[in-house]
């Protein structure tokens, strides 16, 4: 199976600097030859010097035919590459992209230029979620005086990739990847009433920083998920959020212990009341988020029942 490598992003936003960076590093050398195919060509230039050391021999195409399962399989004839390394156009819709059955996606790293973050998130989400949404690494660069915005951008991406790995960095390098932020809620009381607009941000919050939450207990409107592959005992209050398009509404909870969740109706609405801790949970193929119900009420469905991010 060959290993295909995609780097996405925008015109401009790092994606030549960091190929360029990568293929001169000693751990990412391999016996074979690599097949670098570009999709676009920016104002930074691959360093000849670099393909000819590590065996890169670099193909521009202009369409995303060009990069279609068919000629992708066209190109490996040609070229017999070890793995394959793709700098895809950020212009182009990702969610068409396919790889034919004899390579395997290895790794794709999505490249933001941070200065242009906002333009972006806000006049192409659909594209820019297509990158982000399957990328295992998500890196913003030029970050030099953004830090008060970061916050929000790690939340953006989050909403959109919960999986994601996310570096900042400025010009000196990594930026503390802890990100404090004032949050719209106050985390040192020992109880926290969430609205439609804290929900989401509560939860992506509680992903990263979820000691600031052990112990303290947290109020919202919730629907009620039943997975079929949880334990007795056990629901999923949470709420549906869309990020982009009806396409991305994805439903966002932990999941909670209620001795009385088997008289739940899937899909009901309930006033809950839960206690926040972290535990191993079968569900969650791991430690996680764990809720312990104080409370479950019913309740009426809210005026919005999918809300925005």
């Amino acid at each position: 199976m060959k290993s295909v490598f995609v780097i996405n992003g925008f015109l401009d936003s790092g994606k030549t600097q960091f190929i360029n960076y990568t293929l001169s590093q000693p751990y990412f050398r391999t016996k074979g030859t690599t097949l670098l195919i570009v999709c676009e060509e920016g104002e930074e230039e691959y360093d000849e010097r670099i393909l000819k050391a590590s065996q890169t021999v670099k193909v521009t195409v202009e369409n995303p035919e060009d990069v279609s399962a068919k000629a992708l399989l066209e190109l490996d004839k040609k070229y017999k590459p070890s793995r394959i390394i793709i700098e895809y156009n950020g212009m182009w819709n990702y969610k068409e992209f396919r790889l034919p059955v004899t390579m395997r996606l290895e790794q794709q790293i999505t490249l933001i230029d941070g200065t242009s973050f906002e333009l972006y998130y806000t006049n192409m989400r659909s594209l820019l979620a297509e990158m982000l949404r399957r990328s295992e690494l998500i890196i913003f660069n030029r970050c030099d005086g953004l830090n008060d915005k970061l916050p929000t951008y790690k939340r953006n991406v989050k909403a959109l990739n919960q999986a994601a790995d996310i570096v900042f960095e400025d010009k000196n390098g990594e930026i503390n990847a802890t990100l404090d932020e004032e949050l719209p809620y106050d985390v040192s009381k020992d109880r926290i009433d969430l609205t439609d607009k804290t929900y989401g941000i509560w939860y992506l919050d509680a992903l990263d920083n979820l000691d600031r939450y052990m112990g303290k207990e947290v109020s919202f409107v919730a629907s009620v998920l039943i997975p079929g592959n949880f334990a007795k005992g056990y629901f999923v209050p949470g709420r549906a959020i869309m990020t982009c398009c009806a396409e991305d509404i994805q439903f966002l909870g932990f999941a909670c212990k209620y001795k009385d969740a088997d008289k739940l109706t899937d899909r009901s609405w309930v006033k809950v009341v839960c206690k926040v801790g972290r535990e191993y949970f079968e569900g969650y193929k791991g430690e996680g988020p764990m809720l312990t119900a104080v409370s479950v009420e019913p309740c009426k469905a809210p005026a919005d029942e999918v809300l925005t991010f």
